[in-house]
This record gives C-alpha cells, sequence and structure tokens, in this order.
C-alpha cells in the first residue's frame, strides 16, 4: 500500500523562498522547526529529492510530505462533574472551569468537556463528529466560562448560524494590565497567524476581520477590570486585541501578560504585582454572559456567571489594595 502523502505544487510566480519558510506558511499547525525535523529526516522531497531545510523553491517543483495514517485514539465517555447552568431536551449551557481542554486533539484524548459531555448523557452520541458532539463554540482551555452545547444536528445548525450572523451575546471579563486612555472603544484589527511565531495569533494584515468591544468597569493599582463583546469570534482575539493596544489580559503566558509589563516599577508595586500573579497563574478571562434565542421554543436565553474563585479572589485582593492606597493619599 502507498503511503499517503501531501503534495504541493510551487506556483509560475511564486517569489524565491525557502523550503522550511514555505511550508511552515502552508502548514499554519505545525511549527518551523518541526517543518526542519521533517525535512532533515527524509519526509520532504522536492520533485522526488530530498534536500534541506534551507532549499531555495522554484515554479513548478512538486513537494511531497510523507505522513503517517494513524487512528485518533476512541474518545470515551468520563465522569467528570460539569456545572450546569442550563439544561433541556435539546441543549445544555455550561460553565467551564479552567484547565478544561473544550475537545480533543493531539496530546489531550481524555478529560477534555467532550469526554464529560458523552459522560453526562447518551444523547451526544447522535452526532456524526464523535470529537466535537453539539460544540457550537469554543473557549481556550486556560479561559473559564459559558458554552452553549447542541444535543442534536438540527439545533447545532440553528445556534452555529446565530453565531456566524452574529446575533449571539457573547460578554467576557477581564484583568488587564494598566488602564485604557478611552475607558471604552472599538478594537477593528485582523487576527491571524503571527508571521514570527505559527503557533499564536497576531494582529496581522493577512489575518481575518475581528472586532471586539470594550468598556472599563473599574481602575485598580496597576490593573484594570474591564467588559469585552465579541463581535467576530477568531482565535484569541481578546488575547491579541487587548495586547495589540499595550493591555495585555493580566496572566497571559502567550500575550505578554506575565512580567513583560514590570519594568520600571517601583519596589512596593514590583512585590504587589508579583503576588497577584502568584494568584493568577492563567489568563483572568471569563466568558461571563450568554445569549442566544433557543431554536427550538424560540424563547430568548440570557444567562450570567459569577467570576471563578480565582478572579474573584483576585478582585478582592485589588479592592483592598486599592481602599489602602486611596487612604495614603488622605
Amino acid at each position: 500500500m502507498e503511503d499517503p502523502s501531501l503534495t504541493f505544487t510551487i506556483p509560475k510566480k511564486q517569489s524565491r523562498e525557502r523550503l522550511d519558510i514555505y511550508l511552515a506558511n502552508q502548514l499554519p499547525n505545525l511549527s518551523r522547526n518541526q517543518i526542519q525535523i521533517a525535512i532533515k529526516q527524509g519526509l520532504v522531497t522536492v520533485d522526488d529529492e530530498t534536500v534541506k531545510p534551507g532549499y531555495i523553491l522554484h515554479p513548478n517543483q512538486i513537494i511531497k510530505i510523507k505522513t503517517e495514517k494513524r487512528d485518533p485514539p476512541e474518545i470515551l465517555p468520563e465522569a467528570i462533574p460539569l456545572d450546569i447552568c442550563y439544561e433541556d431536551e435539546y441543549l445544555l449551557v455550561i460553565n467551564k472551569p479552567p484547565d478544561m481542554v473544550v475537545h480533543p486533539a493531539a496530546g489531550n484524548y481524555s478529560g477534555t468537556l467532550v469526554n464529560a459531555l458523552l459522560g453526562h448523557t447518551d444523547e451526544m452520541n447522535v452526532f456524526d463528529n464523535i470529537d466535537r458532539p453539539g460544540i457550537v463554540h469554543r473557549i481556550d482551555k486556560d479561559t473559564s466560562g459559558l458554552l452553549v452545547v447542541a444535543k442534536n444536528e438540527i439545533i447545532l445548525a440553528r445556534l452555529a448560524e446565530q453565531f456566524s450572523k452574529k446575533t449571539a451575546l457573547r460578554r467576557y471579563h477581564a484583568f488587564i494590565w494598566g488602564s485604557p486612555k478611552k475607558r471604552s472603544g472599538r478594537i477593528d484589527s485582523p487576527v491571524g497567524r503571527s508571521v514570527r511565531d505559527r503557533k499564536i495569533m497576531a494582529v496581522t494584515e493577512s489575518g481575518k476581520k475581528a472586532v471586539t468591544y470594550y468598556q472599563t468597569l473599574e481602575i485598580f493599582p496597576l490593573i484594570s477590570y474591564i467588559e469585552l463583546k465579541l463581535e467576530t469570534g477568531r482565535t484569541h482575539q481578546i488575547r491579541v486585541h487587548m495586547r495589540s493596544i499595550g493591555h495585555p489580559v493580566f496572566g497571559d503566558q502567550t500575550y505578554d501578560g506575565r512580567g513583560t509589563q514590570l519594568g520600571g516599577r517601583n519596589q512596593h508595586d514590583l512585590a504587589f504585582a508579583r503576588e497577584l500573579l502568584e494568584m493568577m497563574p492563567r489568563q483572568a478571562l471569563h466568558a461571563k454572559t450568554l445569549g442566544f434565542v433557543h431554536p427550538a421554543t424560540g424563547r430568548e436565553l440570557y444567562l450570567d456567571s459569577e467570576l471563578p474563585e480565582d478572579m474573584a479572589l483576585l478582585k478582592k485582593r485589588l479592592e483592598e489594595e486599592k481602599e489602602i492606597r486611596n487612604k495614603e493619599k488622605e
């Protein structure tokens, strides 16, 4: 049996480019380092010849990448407790805790929200795509908050349409470094794969349209507490957008939310910032509010959730520090 492979034909108008860079742009799910390793292992050929990662490509050449066909592990039901905010015969809304991956993927085939859903009800077995049964939208592993899950294909399609047409309401609460000059604003900047690091996202001209609205709720020492509303739902949109305006989400390990904001601080502020970072090992971002029209009943559903324990404790500590500093000014 012939090995399966990916094939790319270099366009006639393709400019001179290294093989590894070209493939990194074509395969955004792989890092450039992973691609270089595959090339060195002989898994990549150009015109049926093995070459080096720095090989310069020419028009009409054919790249082949040998791939190993593997069946993914079976997705099994697991008895994982779920914080269910609403449930009926058609759908359920879950308040996802931080540290839980939404759907199985390489390296995460257990302990996910999908495993928990399969363990919660047999109704999820009706879906053709068992990897993502009923999943309408997702939030990052280290982001907490509300998610709606459909129980059949028709409800899934109708909910997905609301999210696609931007009629579903999604509001997030977050703590960010510093305080925006304008207490409220609209960020309209395209988001796509970072040119420098394909594993993360960035504001880039080649990205897809992304719009985020923010409103400052309270200003604390070093940090502000804000509400955000999404018009679009790009990967890591809030985190990328807040970094792009100089106010990354507090605690965000990927998008400058840890340590990069400490330069030039006095000793008191440094100690306070480090204390807060110890309290918040993840990005301080929570999908607090979710609103949509029930696809079966036509009734508007509006659900709100409390801040998770770690963010609630962070807020309490910030309130204490703010009160202390205000008294010192009197």
